[in-house]
């Protein structure tokens, strides 16, 4: 071989080397954090705060408007039936009043007149000097006189009882709980203007979570614990009571989004108005009592699974490699989860680093904890 064949070889071969794709470079064994995935006890029972109400609280207003002239009645006052709570200008309706009882008098004296008249034609019949026809007219006036005193009565009683809707006066005993109105205010029919709450049973008011509605039925038995009542010792427990679910809301808070829930207190139960309670509801039936807990960051999104799909990387010791799991989360609390089924005690989680792994991927353990 001549020199000039050795040169176009050589220069043939760089030619293909140059041409040929590098080998991809082979995937790094990534480190992961792991954890021993354990079984930890659940407390569903779940404790809610919320204070205590009567059960029976009335808005008082007037049943006719004016101005507000005095409103003896403040906010903490214990009342009884007949207490004056707030007062209006009665000048107008006192006025209104006489003017109906002028009418009342009109109408006696026009009945009197018609009735008069029909006796002095009743006795010129008697003698020949007037027709049956004018006997009949003169009833007719009669009649029509009386009915008009009728009505001039009913108006004169509306107008009297208008002056007396002029006192605003409890029609029971209770606690002023609020005040609507002040003095030198015009208000309207019907305006509330004193709130009391009635003397009598006693409600616990509080706020559930739409996920635990469905463990909640009118005249279930919860434990309730007042604030007030608790021990001045540390080692003591506070008293609780049994109280019974009596309503539950329809519909959730607008701003909110939870559901107000009324409890109903045993009747000896001593709790002042506005008290801070706590209700301990009992665990749902077939509730899961146990479950795994782990952190938030081991959590990825599971797109077979659906738009709501959970799942983990579950460590395999023998292949050093991870593989996804689909889990069902139960529930949260603060930064971790609660996996109601999916795992088993024992089995290793990848708790960070999880968002860059692919299944079957080679992994070397970084760290490892135990729950």
């Amino acid at each position: 071989m001549n020199m000039h064949s050795i040169v176009l070889a050589c220069a043939a071969v760089l030619a293909l080397s140059a041409c040929s794709k590098p080998a991809p470079p082979q995937e790094p064994i990534r480190a992961v954090k792991l954890m021993t995935a354990g079984a930890v006890s659940l407390n569903l029972s779940g404790e809610f705060a919320g204070d205590v109400r009567a059960r029976s609280e009335s808005r008082l207003a007037f049943r006719v408007g004016g101005k507000l002239v005095q409103r003896p009645a403040e906010v903490g006052q214990r009342v009884v039936a007949g207490t004056l709570l707030a007062q209006l200008d009665a000048n107008d309706l006192m006025l209104a009043s006489q003017a109906a009882q002028a009418q009342v008098s009109a109408a006696q004296t026009q009945r009197d007149l018609a009735a008069a008249d029909l006796k002095r034609f009743t006795d010129l019949k008697s003698q020949g000097f007037v027709s049956g026809a004018e006997i009949e007219r003169r009833q007719a006036s009669l009649q029509a006189a009386e009915a008009s005193l009728r009505q001039a009565l009913a108006q004169g009683s509306v107008q009297g009882n208008q002056a007396s809707y002029a006192r605003l006066l409890a029609d029971g005993p209770g606690v002023v709980v609020a005040v609507e109105a002040e003095a030198g205010q015009v208000v309207s029919a019907g305006a509330p203007v004193v709130r009391i709450a009635r003397d009598g049973a006693r409600d616990v008011v509080f706020a559930v979570p739409e996920d635990r509605l469905g463990a909640l039925r009118i005249g279930l038995v919860a434990q309730v614990r007042l604030w007030t009542t608790a021990p001045t010792t540390a080692d003591a427990a506070a008293p609780a009571l049994q109280g019974v679910v009596r309503e539950i809301a329809a519909a959730a808070d607008p701003a909110t989004r939870t559901f107000q829930v009324r409890l109903a207190l045993p009747d000896a139960a001593r709790a002042p108005l506005g008290a801070t309670a706590y209700v301990t509801l009992p665990t749902p039936e077939g509730a899961v009592a146990q479950a795994i807990k782990l952190p938030t960051s081991a959590l990825m999104h599971d797109t077979a699974q659906g738009p709501s799909g959970s799942a983990v990387w579950v460590f395999d010791a023998a292949s050093s490699t991870v593989q996804q799991r689909a889990v069902v989360v139960a529930g949260a609390d603060g930064n971790e989860v609660f996996i109601a089924s999916g795992l088993k005690p024992g089995e290793e989680v990848v708790v960070a680093g999880a968002h860059v792994l692919s299944t079957g991927q080679k992994v070397t353990r970084f760290a490892a904890v135990a729950q």
